[in-house]
């Protein structure tokens, strides 16, 4: 509400589609009902089939300085606002006329005018033939002037400009005639109203014309909204809505002002820089997620509406459908009065290339692209932006990039910058994706072998990833389904397949490989020892014999006859290694002939350096207790002081993906009790845990023990008992009717 506004004692207008809406036991009528709006309200709305849904409605006043514009629309008809250059730009439909039309705002101000003409929203009629000035008075008696420039769309345009459900903001391909919307999780898509803003004279789906923000539509499944023109032409734009996973909880769109934000997915950090100026002790955040929540602290914020202070860093946590969080540190900085930066620029979504060196700017359009008629998105540190004698406003303004066009920037000292932008277009056989990123991680593109690498951060999900990208072809999907830059999901698990298609029809495939950066310490090198499930410094034997799969082997100076009880060697002549049947593999001994002895050797050096790795990592997590029971450990160095024990029946779980390392230094020994379990969850891998034992390893009979064991002294398994790993002792391992399996490489 404005600066100086009472809210006490409101009445709401609202429009609802259930059959009724109240606040507790008071039933509400829209335009009478009188309400406390000191604290969060919380509507519930009912509806023919008696279920209900709940919304929370939070009221802030602005600052007695507060003299912004808010919102503007002229025959609903939203224009842009540029609060840097305080502009705001409305391109009418082809055939309105402008000379009386009645605005609808918002302010936080506590009037406006236009000259000395008082504006009432929605009631006070203007000649927009030529720009209008629209001052408005703080509560402190400041001022502030927004210039509004109403432009005629031509009699052959039929755009869609702007395209919402529910508040969620569509991204538009101009090119490929698409609109994606990614709706948060459990989201309902059967019944949605789009609020959209067109250029042409009408738009309709099959024979039913659309009203923007009144007409339901079922988006199910992907939807055709035709735009005509004055001229009677038509174009066709498809809107596909797809609903976010459960555990999605991103940010994945943020601005201060129409100043876009720079998202880092990885350090989940912000970073907004404002014009030279700029006061930011009051600024109201625009943004998109994929959660079902966003909160600072307590209080909930909504995109658009909800008032912030970033002197300082300001965290917002969004809570994923699941009750997951994740938090978003936002970062606002002022640019120096001297900074006339384009730091950002893109033309119908493709990004363009900024050298700041020459003050040039590149972008390569897909194919059949039309360059008369582009506009701009774009973020400057300077406080306006003109091609030649026209101020640009970011989202609005249309230009002719036939030739190459100065932009130039002016600084709050006015100073200015001029940057050449340079639009080309891509031949008819193009089909190149230029540019990927998920989650603001950027892909390593290799145009050779037609692959895209991507490392996510650790612990990322995988399943549910919208992928920005550009592509020089005209269209580009997944199977069957058609990708909007920015609004498709898809599951990265496995390799995907982007198949480009350009102009001239023909085709090629791009394959995405998505990998998660392991969380914890870097691995242990085995070296040789890698090679071995079994590697016994001074030999080993199993009564009753196990099933043991992976290599087998004993140390230097160790004949075969170490590892005979439970093994039945056969060994060929003059062989390097013999088998037996208790071993899916080979089993390797001193006396065998060359190579062996000096692979044995290396094997037992790699062995060694290996354990004094493990041994040697710094600042581990230091265990409590010498008890392991119940404990959950994620990724990580550990370090006990003492012995350890994990007691009969009794579970330790490592937890974390299939990347993530763990390494457990032990300063005695290790024992576990009959019928215990090292459990490993979330993907975590035998393969990827390491136990450096000082002394040696005791396995109760029946248990479960995964990971890569270094022991300074022996190991011994109990009866019956499963390993997913490798057993690496510098004397002996004795076990009973086990099985020993190695994990991957």
């Amino acid at each position: 509400m404005p600066s100086g506004s009472a809210i006490t004692t409101l009445i709401t207008t609202f429009s609802t589609t259930g059959s009724s809406v109240a606040i507790g036991s008071t039933a509400q009528v829209s335009g009478i009902t009188i309400n406390n709006f000191t604290n969060p309200v919380q509507y519930v709305v009912t509806a023919a089939d008696g279920s209900t849904a709940i919304y929370a409605v939070t009221v802030t006043v602005a600052p007695a300085t507060a003299k912004a514009i808010t919102s503007f629309s002229l025959n609903s008809v939203v224009g842009v606002i540029s609060e840097t250059g305080k502009t705001i730009s409305v391109v009418m439909p082809s055939g309105s006329v402008i000379t009386n039309l009645i605005a609808t705002f918002s302010t936080t101000g506590s009037s406006v005018a236009v000259g000395s003409n008082t504006q009432v929203s929605g009631n006070t009629i203007n000649n927009f033939a030529n720009p209008v000035r629209y001052v408005v008075t703080a509560a402190d008696g400041s001022t502030a002037t927004y210039t509004v420039t109403v432009t005629v769309a031509p009699t052959t345009s039929k755009a869609i400009t702007g395209f919402s459900l529910d508040g969620i903001v569509g991204v538009i391909s101009e090119t490929g005639k698409t609109i994606g919307v990614v709706m948060p999780a459990g989201f309902a898509v059967t019944g949605l109203i789009a609020t959209f803003s067109t250029t042409g004279s009408k738009v309709a789906i099959g024979s039913t014309s659309q009203v923007s923000g009144t007409t339901v539509n079922d988006f199910t499944n992907p939807v055709r909204y035709v735009v005509t023109a004055a001229d009677g032409s038509t174009t066709t734009y498809t809107v596909t809505v797809t609903v976010a996973p459960a555990t999605s909880k991103a940010i994945t769109g943020f601005s201060l002002n129409s100043i876009v934000g720079v998202i880092s997915e990885t350090g989940k950090t912000i970073g907004v820089v404002m014009p030279s100026g700029s006061v930011i002790t009051n600024l109201i955040a625009t943004f998109s997620t994929t959660g079902s929540s966003v909160a600072i602290g307590s209080t909930a914020q909504v995109s658009g509406t909800t008032i912030n202070n970033f002197t300082n860093p300001v965290q917002y946590a969004v809570t994923a459908a699941d009750g997951s969080t994740a938090i978003y540190t936002v970062t606002v900085t002022v640019a120096p009065t001297t900074s006339k930066a384009i730091t950002s620029f893109s033309l119908d979504s493709v990004v363009g290339t900024i050298t700041e060196t020459s003050k040039t700017i590149s972008v390569v359009m897909p194919s059949g692209s039309g360059v008369t008629g582009l506009i701009a998105t774009f973020s400057t540190t300077g406080s306006s932006v003109a091609v030649g004698s026209t101020v640009q406003v970011s989202g609005t303004t249309a230009n002719n990039f036939t030739n190459p066009v100065q932009y130039v920037v002016t600084a709050a000292d006015s100073s200015t910058a001029i940057y050449t932008v340079t639009v080309t277009v891509a031949p008819t056989t193009s089909k190149a994706i230029t540019s990927f990123a998920l989650g603001g991680v950027t892909g390593v593109i290799s145009e050779t072998g037609k692959t895209i690498a991507v490392v996510m951060p650790s612990g990322s999900g995988v399943t549910g990833l919208i992928a920005t990208f550009s592509s020089t072809g005209s269209s580009v999907a997944v199977g069957s389904t058609t990708q909007v830059s920015g609004a498709t999901i898809n599951n990265f698990t496995n390799p995907v397949q982007y198949v480009v298609t350009a102009a001239d029809g023909s085709t090629t495939t791009y394959t995405v490989t998505v990998t998660v950066a392991a969380a914890g310490p870097a691995p242990v090198a085995l070296g040789n020892a890698g090679a071995f499930v079994l590697f016994a410094g001074t030999g080993m034997s199993s009564s009753p014999a196990s099933v043991i799969t992976g290599n087998v082997g004993v140390g230097p100076g160790v004949t075969s006859t170490a590892i005979t009880t439970g093994f039945n060697l056969t060994l060929p002549p003059g062989g390097a290694y013999s088998t037996a049947p208790q071993v899916t593999g080979n089993v390797y001994a001193y006396d065998y002939a060359s190579p062996t002895p000096d692979y044995i050797a290396s094997t037992s050096n790699d062995m060694l350096a290996a354990y004094s790795d493990a041994a040697g990592r710094p600042n581990p997590i230091i265990f409590a207790s010498s008890n392991l029971d119940g404990l959950t450990l994620a990724p990580g160095l550990y370090s006990s002081l003492v012995d350890l024990n994990l007691s009969a029946n009794s579970t330790l779980t490592l937890n974390g993906g299939p990347n993530d390392v763990w390494i457990i230094q032990v300063a005695g020994g290790l024992t576990t009790g009959a019928t215990s379990n090292i459990s490993l969850t979330g993907g975590a891998l035998p393969q990827n845990v390491f136990w450096q034992i000082k002394t040696a390893l005791t396995v109760g009979a029946t248990s479960t023990f995964n990971g890569v064991v270094l022991t300074g002294t022996a190991v011994t398994i109990g009866v019956s008992s499963i390993i997913h790993g490798r057993l690496l002792a510098q004397s002996a391992i004795t076990m009973h009717s086990n099985a020993i399996t190695k994990p991957a490489p």
